[in-house]
């Protein structure tokens, strides 16, 4: 039987977060198991608003906005806020554009591990991502420049099956519910709301809705 086609719509900060929902596309339609097909429109973006006002769009639609949390320094802060200055002003053109949030604190580097490790401690600085990785999945980058090389990143990226990515879901929610045990505030900014404490995240949450779609949660985790 044909399997109907759900379409899922991001704007992303760099290619490497372009790559990964690109084999994320690929292995859930790979995946016997799935429910349904996705195809994913995701465009390189910073600009949430500028990414919105490019979309022809006759029905409401869900955006995703993957972007880092770089550290707590002025300059990093008041990126992350412009960003979500932005996807505010997009949810306001009139497009029934609905904008969600999918950060990571520090960087998309801790989605990346969550796939094959936990990460339950605090860093000092996102290069404390590159012991971490270099770990999880075998491998001796000298640095992050290293690792978001084209060949490289999708070297990493053939490591992970669907599973890597059910665990990368687990692992993140036990993050983010040790956080509320822990009394961390969550803040909230134009109505997203956050952690300034890493690690903490909110990317998986929209891809465990599309796994979720596709029934892959229920029988994976």
């Amino acid at each position: 039987m044909r399997k109907n086609t759900s379409k899922y719509y991001f704007s992303v900060e760099g290619e490497t977060e372009k790559w990964y929902f690109e084999w994320l596309q690929d292995t859930i339609n790979s995946f016997t198991s799935a429910t349904c097909k996705v195809t994913f429109d995701c465009k390189v973006q910073k600009d949430p608003l500028k990414r919105a006002k490019g979309l022809v769009i006759l029905q409401k639609t869900r955006i995703t906005h993957i972007v880092d949390v770089e550290s707590n320094e002025e300059v990093h802060v008041q990126e992350f806020e412009f960003a979500l200055d932005r996807m505010k002003k997009a949810k306001g053109l009139g497009k029934n554009i609905e904008y969600y949030l999918g950060y990571s604190n520090f960087t998309f580097e801790l989605w990346i591990l969550l796939h094959k490790a936990d990460c339950n401690g605090s860093l000092a600085h996102r290069r404390q991502y590159l012991p971490l990785i270099n770990s999880a999945y075998a491998e001796h980058f000298e640095k992050l420049d290293d690792y978001k090389r084209e060949a490289d990143f999708k070297r990493i990226l053939n490591k992970l099956t669907i599973h890597d990515a059910l665990h990368a879901i687990r692992r993140s929610k036990s993050i983010m519910q040790t956080n509320k045990n822990n009394g961390y505030v969550l803040h909230q900014y134009k109505g997203y709301k956050y952690y300034k404490e890493n690690p903490s995240l909110s990317i998986w949450e929209t891809v465990e809705k599309i796994m979720d779609e596709c029934g892959l949660v229920e029988r994976g985790l």
